[in-house]
């Protein structure tokens, strides 16, 4: 499981990391710091959901 959970968080990270950075540049947040945290709140996202998402697909 923890083969296809890596699988997954590289695709999930991947998206959730940019849905987050749209996010902060459409509240009006374009400088490096605001980026960096969505970007970096993206990725600690993806690992519950990706494990969250190979345990139902396992």
């Amino acid at each position: 499981m923890s083969r296809l959970m890596m699988v997954l968080f590289s695709i999930i990270s991947t998206s959730l990391m940019g849905a987050a950075i749209v996010f902060a540049l459409t509240m009006g947040m374009d400088t490096l710091r605001p980026i960096l945290a969505a970007a970096s709140i993206g990725f600690v996202a993806a690992i519950p959901v990706s494990w969250f998402v190979a345990r139902q697909i396992a």
